[in-house]
């Protein structure tokens, strides 16, 4: 295969200095508790970028619209700002600021390097205490701009959550084209925001159930090129790809490790059972995990790798067990009416999401490790598929309505549902690390 994507270059960061503000009483630093049940939208004012033309304007808005999608922040209207910053080394008149009620304040400035890289800078401010919180300046190339307003975000996310964001990821899907009974599956990957989609296949057969690698650069997924489901992994970068196994019968849902030595999936045997097997993908061996006269599908490991979840009806319709990653200790951990399918083990290790078909609706929830505290997020007609951004905070998937499957993320309050735009029709998402 042709290589698809560009390799990403390096951005390289650095720390930026804070400069001299009048003293103040002491106060401590503006901050959100991510872990209450109802977390009130922090007003934040996001100024244009200094300089670099519309390229100013364009980081600032992608940083906004990064920290609004959260729904842990409200980005205050430019037309209510009292201050123009024009220099965004300056200490910003603070009164002004909280006078519009913006408890954090982002300046910052893009220019062009004689080498021709692009340096943009940002500093964040806390209005009330008075004091810069946090500043750093980027180095990039032109076509890592957006990679650089997504970093940006992410500092700013954690500096005020006390946790990583997840801003600068990406998303592998399955886009989808055509006429309903003639449905063109193309395997694709975007920004986590809809922007920059590339395809890393030609659509001439089905693709499906795309998942990431923890090293970032690969993904393994499955085709029907052959007339029978096989699973692949393919090198994102250039484009490279392998077979993993020739198996007998029918392959369902591979996922790798944490470590992305091994991937685990369902395999279909002549006896007509499906278990689940895992494969060391250097020896190439395998090792059979369960062994019972029923459906076991959708495995998912644990972040450390010791344990593993999945589905199996053994006990008459499909549920969630959980059990070591060697095949011990079989443990049924779901009992909720309707039937589960899709877990999906949490980056945190805390949660397990899953997605459930009950009363003619199909729902995304999370449960504990334990299976205690189920929490239903979305209910709709038809959704399912759920994949963990990599901070453990926000869930995407994929729900079936006007006529096709589109992307739709939520987070674990289940009260800030957004859209993903894509060209298509899209399904099977599954969210990147975040990238180096």
């Amino acid at each position: 295969m042709k290589s698809i994507l560009k390799p990403l270059l390096m951005i390289v960061a650095m720390a930026l200095g804070t400069t001299a503000v009048a003293t103040l009483p002491a106060r401590a630093l503006v901050e959100l508790n991510v872990n209450k049940g109802n977390v009130e939208p922090l007003p934040i004012a996001i100024t244009d970028f200094q300089g670099g033309d519309a390229l100013g304007a364009e980081i600032s808005g992608i940083v906004s619209a990064d920290l609004k999608r959260s729904g842990l922040f409200a980005p205050i209207d430019k037309s209510a700002f009292i201050e123009k910053i024009s220099n965004p080394d300056a200490t910003p008149r603070f009164e002004d600021w909280k006078v519009i009620n913006a408890q954090a304040l982002v300046t910052g400035s893009v220019s062009k390097e004689a080498d021709g890289r692009v340096r943009a800078q940002y500093r964040l401010w806390d209005t009330f205490a008075g004091q810069q919180m946090s500043g750093e300046q980027f180095f990039a190339n032109d076509a890592n701009t957006r990679r650089v307003a997504h970093i940006i975000a992410d500092a700013i996310y954690e500096r005020l959550t006390g946790e990583k964001g997840y801003f600068d990821t990406r998303v592998v899907f399955i886009d989808e084209s055509g006429a309903k009974n003639a449905r063109k599956k193309r395997l694709a990957i975007m920004d986590q925001d809809g922007a920059n989609v590339r395809y890393l296949s030609n659509g001439k057969s089905i693709v499906l159930t795309p998942r990431f690698s923890p090293n970032r650069q690969e993904i393994t997924y499955m085709s029907y090129e052959s007339g029978q489901p096989k699973v692949y992994l393919l090198q994102i970068e250039t484009g490279q790809r392998e077979l993993v196994g020739d198996f007998p019968g029918m392959t369902f849902a591979p996922r790798f490790s944490p470590d992305g030595q091994k991937v685990i999936m369902s395999l279909l045997r002549d006896d007509g059972n499906s278990n689940i097997f895992a494969m060391d993908l250097r020896s190439r061996s395998t090792t059979r995990l369960t062994n019972s006269a029923a459906i076991d599908t959708s495995p998912s490991y644990s972040p450390d790798g010791s344990k593993v979840v999945f589905t199996s009806d053994r006990g008459g319709r499909a549920q969630i067990y959980v059990m070591g990653a060697d095949g011990s200790g079989q443990t049924r951990i779901s009992f909720g009416d309707g039937v589960y399918s899709t877990p999906v083990w949490s980056p945190r290790g805390d949660l397990i999401a899953f997605t459930k078909q009950t009363a003619g609706e199909f729902q995304i929830g999370v449960m504990r490790i334990d299976g205690s505290g189920e929490r239903i997020l979305s209910t709709g007609f038809q959704q399912e598929g759920p994949t963990w951004a990599p901070n453990g905070r926000v869930l995407m998937f994929f729900r079936d309505s006007a006529g096709g499957p589109k992307l739709v993320s939520v987070d674990l309050t289940g009260r800030n549902e957004q859209s993903i735009p894509t060209a298509n029709f899209a399904s099977d998402p599954a969210w990147s690390p975040l990238l180096e």
